[in-house]
């Protein structure tokens, strides 16, 4: 595919490699067959082949219409078309692009603006999040039954986290890990910390938390404001480096969506001088739990629970890490009895923010995927991702959490 950048769009940084990308596409629709977004609407502009021209598009002119930015909010950005593609298209990072592009210089509604707005002062910040959550929870009995079911429930925390320098002291193994608390799974799931901490320690790992990191980026990244995520990459890459020079062997994260952020920080931070090189670190230092857990001996932690449990693989691990199998052999080597399941590739429709701004697309794939989950009648759920957790658990009649929380049991 040949494109021809508009003189405005051709110095950018990103765009030779969005042409790059485009290059790479053959039209030959594989994709499409795995797109939710498609198989739900069987639109060709709602699928990958047909998003791709519109970026080109978009890159070719330097300027868009309101159709080209519904089409492109539509995008879950799940990569099932990657897992696909037989060519090899980083569909995601071109999307990424386009949609940068689109933010400045397609003005969006009021509402829209001020929506956005409100999710990127929110969200990435654990204790306004957490102060908005504990309201919720307080207030929830007020609220109609479709928000109601969006708040979870509060979960206890065991410890406040400590300082960094007594985190770094506070070692009891000789081998140690960065556990990255993130913005908000640290304020709705703590449980999954808690239990994360639990597990490494019965295997011997010491966690460490680092209290000065934050939201890994994810957000703003995927609505468009890149400089406001690159913000948030610094200041992580600046707290995470004391625990690193400390003999840290890893960072790891049990929320699926920010592994593949932090393990994007070397892309992401490429062009810039002061950062490129402790990014680069970042990215091969980052291991999501699964992974972690998959390289170890696990014979401490093995046991013989014979609840039926269904696995949810969220697309962040299957598409975005390729981890999936491997999440499933800890789980099986651990005693774990997993239930058969359909259509795991499908996205449950969570995808960050994606379940706030297209509310009803999303809510049309979460009934699918409990669908899926629960043909094989299983007593729980149990997924990789926070977001995809609260999404699931807003619906599912059987109980939902994190798969580590049945390890640490």
């Amino acid at each position: 595919m040949y494109t021809r950048l508009h003189p405005d769009i051709e110095n950018r940084p990103g765009a030779r490699d969005a042409v790059s990308i485009l290059g790479n596409c053959v039209h030959c629709g594989f994709c499409n067959a795995t797109c939710p977004t498609y198989l739900e609407l069987g639109d060709e502009r709602d699928g990958p082949r047909g998003r791709i021209y519109l970026i080109k598009n978009l890159l070719e002119t330097g300027g868009a219409s309101d159709k080209t930015r519904q089409h492109l909010d539509r995008c879950l950005t799940c990569r099932a078309c990657e897992t696909t593609c037989p060519s090899g298209v980083k569909y995601a990072s071109l999307a990424d692009f386009g949609r940068e592009l689109l933010e400045e210089q397609l003005k969006r509604p009021y509402s829209e603006r001020l929506q956005r707005r409100l999710l990127r002062l929110v969200v990435p910040y654990r204790r306004r999040f957490g102060l908005f959550l504990r309201l919720g929870q307080a207030l929830r009995f007020l609220m109609p039954g479709h928000l109601r079911a969006k708040i979870p429930d509060r979960q206890r925390r065991e410890s406040v986290k400590p300082a960094p320098e007594a985190a770094l002291k506070a070692v009891r193994h000789a081998r140690k890990v960065v556990l990255l608390d993130g913005c908000v799974q640290s304020a709705a799931t703590p449980a999954t910390n808690q239990a994360a901490v639990r597990v490494l320690d019965r295997l011997n790992i010491t966690a460490l938390r680092v209290g000065e990191t934050g939201c890994c980026g994810a957000l703003s990244y995927h609505l468009g404001e890149h400089a406001e995520a690159r913000d948030f990459i610094r200041k992580n890459i600046d707290a995470l480096a004391p625990a690193i020079e400390s003999g840290a062997e890893r960072i790891v994260s049990s929320a699926s969506g920010c592994t593949v952020m932090l393990k994007d920080y070397a892309n992401i931070m490429a062009d810039d001088p002061d950062y490129a090189q402790a990014a680069s670190r970042i990215s091969d230092l980052t291991l999501d739990l699964s992974e972690a857990l998959s390289r170890e001996d696990l014979s401490a932690l093995a046991g013989t629970d014979q609840t039926p449990t269904a696995l949810h693989c969220p697309c962040t691990l299957t598409h975005g890490l390729g981890l999936d199998e491997q999440l499933r052999d800890v789980l099986q080597r651990s005693g774990v009895q997993l239930t058969d399941t359909r259509d795991d590739h499908l996205c449950c429709g969570s995808a960050g923010t994606y379940s706030v701004l297209q509310p009803e697309m999303s809510q049309r794939l979460l009934d699918n995927k409990l669908s899926a989950l629960t043909m094989d009648n299983p007593d729980r759920i149990v997924t990789a991702n926070v977001g995809c957790q609260l999404h699931l658990a807003a619906k599912s009649e059987v109980a939902v959490s994190h798969w580590i929380e049945l390890l640490a049991e």
